[in-house]
């Protein structure tokens, strides 16, 4: 517990003033953060971290998370899109070189894993360019979701939500931590207006509140098929960048999807 809590305040001492800040501290951030998580399903699926299928997906990671100006030096009709399409080709291609011993299905999972944390981590950016109080607003649903769901749930809890999936996770905390979150949420939007009247905003906090728990049952199904406890060792006490960020990762493109970024 001890580890856990410093591993907590010097992270925060570390991740407060790089959001604080912005522009391309906290460009730079996400991309070195989505490139540990990138790591993170490599070293799961026990591929080489350095090795031609990791650059090929790390670079298409990198065409996903690299602000509009590092992409001005492409031709007008080569898009991000039409560039990360590139990129998965090349994986696709890098099974007949391998003759497949780089699979198919080894390709789809790393596709996959840079759309899924490429997107979070790229909404990441635009949540805090949309002003900071948006980007504070949904990192407090998603702590006081996740705080409130574990108190609330070890208090409360005896019915098991998804018992093969995380078996610690409790129907009772799962609500209880919405709970939390829509009282904390609309208290935050009280003093820090969003682009949305109050009841709207409390319904958008339920919503990204019950998202961020789908996304770390989501996590908890990936770890529990490649049968680790953590995504990775990089925080003491805490597990991986993606155990730490699989919330946010699945809530943050909801938020641009429902028009709060």
């Amino acid at each position: 517990m001890r580890t856990r809590v410093i591993t907590a305040v010097v992270a925060l001492l570390i991740f407060i003033p790089v959001i604080v800040y912005g522009g391309w501290l906290i460009q730079l951030a996400a991309i070195v953060l989505g490139a540990v998580a990138l790591g993170e399903v490599l070293v799961m699926k026990k591929k080489l971290v350095v090795s031609a299928e990791a650059i090929i997906s790390f670079l298409g990671l990198l065409v996903l998370l690299a602000p509009q100006s590092w992409l001005a030096f492409l031709p007008a009709n080569v898009n991000r899109e039409f560039l990360f399409f590139i990129f998965v080709m090349l994986l696709l291609l890098h099974t007949v070189f391998t003759r497949n011993h780089f699979s198919f299905d080894d390709a789809g999972v790393l596709t996959l894993a840079m759309l899924y944390i490429g997107m979070g981590f790229y909404y990441f950016v635009a949540a805090r360019n949309t002003g900071l109080s948006t980007l504070f607003y949904i990192l407090f649903v998603i702590w006081t979701t996740d705080s409130g769901a574990y108190m609330i749930g070890r208090k409360l809890g005896r019915h098991k939500l998804a018992p093969q999936i995380s078996p610690n996770k409790t129907w009772e905390g799962s609500i209880g931590g919405t709970i939390v979150a829509v009282i904390v949420g609309s208290v935050w939007v009280v003093f820090f207006p969003q682009h949305f009247s109050l009841p709207i905003m409390v319904v958008l906090t339920l919503i990204y509140s019950v998202c961020g728990q789908l996304g770390d049952l989501v996590e908890s199904s990936l770890k529990r098929f490649y049968g680790v406890k953590d995504s990775g060792k990089i925080l003491p006490g805490h597990g991986g960048i993606l155990d730490r960020f699989d919330s946010l990762l699945f809530v943050l493109p909801i938020l641009h999807l429902t028009g709060l970024i």
